[in-house]
């Protein structure tokens, strides 16, 4: 909403919007239940006439929003033009498809920028980037066409569950993780001893990083930085460093 321009119209969110932009976070505006977690009564406390939601959702949480008898936009993306697609649809319900296309050109121009600085290096690591760690969970289809527009070979099916094991055959050069909710407290430290990953290229070189959870798993905008993050960890000498990435050995 904020790049939209109708920020004014939003009137509750999550602290997970929250966290992607500060600004919803005041006085004005309810905090309340994601779409995991979602509560009929909240919906209906903050008198709002549509409820969007988008991934990952719990069938009670969506009987909850579908109880509180609002109207109801579900959202469930899994690619890049999947996402594009969202945000044209949203502008639409608020009556702003042009500020829509805006925002998505703006995009589109962002990611290839950094395809194009990517594209004559001649290398291309190997990335494994997870949105959860027990059970290890790959992160989603979008993430795997970030790395792959940063110059990098996202190992593994995107979105799926895997193993210790199956992480650690595929010899990752560049090892990312952005845990759903975590922001940027992933113990990178601590995941690479209780999995025994010493012998990997991606530990070995120190090229073990965490990147805030809001710039990866939310579909937004919010992507763009984290694009800019997974430029940076895989070729730091060519990309100035951004907000929101944590290389191995550092404090959070």
């Amino acid at each position: 909403m904020r790049d939209l321009g109708l920020l004014d119209r939003v009137v509750a969110c999550t602290k997970y919007c929250a966290d992607v932009c500060p600004e919803v976070a005041d006085r004005k505006r309810q905090i309340v239940s994601d779409s995991w977690t979602s509560q009929a009564e909240q919906i209906h406390a903050a008198q709002a006439d549509l409820v969007i939601a988008s991934v990952p959702y719990q069938l009670e949480a969506v009987g909850e929003i579908l109880k509180a008898g609002v109207r109801f936009l579900g959202l469930a993306p899994r690619t890049l033009n999947d996402i594009f697609a969202d945000i044209a649809v949203i502008a639409g319900v608020m009556d702003a498809a042009e500020r829509g296309r805006g925002v998505v050109a703006d995009m589109r121009k962002a990611i290839a920028e950094v395809r194009a600085r990517c594209s004559n290096y001649g290398v291309s690591p190997k990335v494994f980037c997870e949105e959860w760690g027990k059970p290890i969970i790959a992160s989603q289809p979008w993430v795997a066409e970030l790395i792959a527009a940063a110059g990098g070979r996202f190992v593994g099916e995107p979105g799926a569950t895997t193993n210790i094991q199956t992480v650690a055959d595929a010899q990752p050069d560049v090892f990312l993780a952005a845990w759903c909710g975590a922001g940027d407290r992933v113990p990178l430290e601590k995941i690479v001893v209780q999995r025994g990953w010493a012998g990997i290229p991606a530990v070995q070189n120190r090229q073990v990083f965490c990147i805030n959870d809001e710039l990866l798993n939310t579909p937004a905008t919010s992507l763009i930085g984290g694009l800019k993050a997974i430029a940076w960890a895989l070729y730091p000498a060519r990309f100035p460093r951004p907000f929101g990435i944590r290389q191995i050995g550092q404090e959070s």
